[in-house]
């Protein structure tokens, strides 16, 4: 009997890590965060990290979203050679190509909903993005919203714009770092089910970092991370 093929070999390759290591701190007295990680992510999957506090999940999830630089190591995401790239070549490969959302908003706040939603589609140099913003605002229910400014939106509502921001641009790639944890339980559920529903309309790559284990158990595979390294990567069967 031959065994039937997981779907997501079929599909290309997202990301791409190959003995990647983080260190800090001084050339004297480098603190190593990441300790060789090997790890391919094919393109449409939705991928859980796990692991305890101070395991390198937020580091991992900054140096594949290029947000920070590899120590060493070899790193390919969306196409481009990561480790290749300087800090502002970095800043120009994640434009378009990758949206992130974190736990603590960074709304702008002297900017309104749509402005918010905008700006890294100008940065982009895409058009019509005021018209754009407006319709991804309406698309996760704050069309009532579009001009008010964070501080006159509730918690859920300022993590609304986020997914909003991040998604705009149809980046392939999305990076959640516990985007619920500032959240209720029940306003965290209903930013989940829209992060998932929005990952689904568009066909993006989610990497999220999550200490729910339910959570993880809807993601496509788990990764969980222990003293800077992969310490276990499971299937979950929700493959499709």
């Amino acid at each position: 009997m031959t065994d039937t093929p997981n779907k997501t070999e079929t599909r290309q390759i997202a990301i791409s890590a190959r003995q990647l290591t983080l260190s800090l701190g001084s050339e004297a007295a480098p603190v190593e965060i990441l300790r060789g990680i090997d790890l391919d992510i094919h393109e449409g999957e939705i991928v859980a990290l796990l692991g305890p506090s101070g395991s390198g999940k937020s580091s991992l999830m900054a140096v594949l979203s290029g947000l920070e630089r590899a120590t060493s190591g070899q790193l390919t995401v969306a196409g481009q050679d990561f480790t290749s790239l300087d800090e502002d070549g970095l800043a120009q490969a994640r434009r378009g190509r990758i949206g992130i959302v974190l736990q603590a908003f960074h709304l702008l706040p002297t900017m309104t909903a749509a402005e918010n939603v905008a700006t890294p589609m100008e940065l982009s140099g895409e058009k019509d993005v005021r018209v754009r913003a407006e319709q991804e605002l309406t698309s996760v229910g704050l069309g009532h919203r579009i001009t008010h400014y964070p501080t006159q939106l509730s918690g859920g509502e300022q993590q609304r714009v986020a997914i909003a921001r991040a998604t705009a641009p149809r980046p392939q790639l999305i990076f959640a770092d516990e985007p619920t944890g500032n959240l209720d339980v029940a306003t965290g559920h209903e930013i989940i089910e829209l992060l998932f529903d929005r990952c689904a309309e568009t066909g993006a790559t989610l990497l999220v970092i999550t200490h729910d284990p339910e959570l993880a158990e809807r993601c496509d595979r788990v990764i969980t991370l222990a003293d800077g390294k992969i310490a276990s990567d499971t299937a979950t069967g929700n493959a499709k």
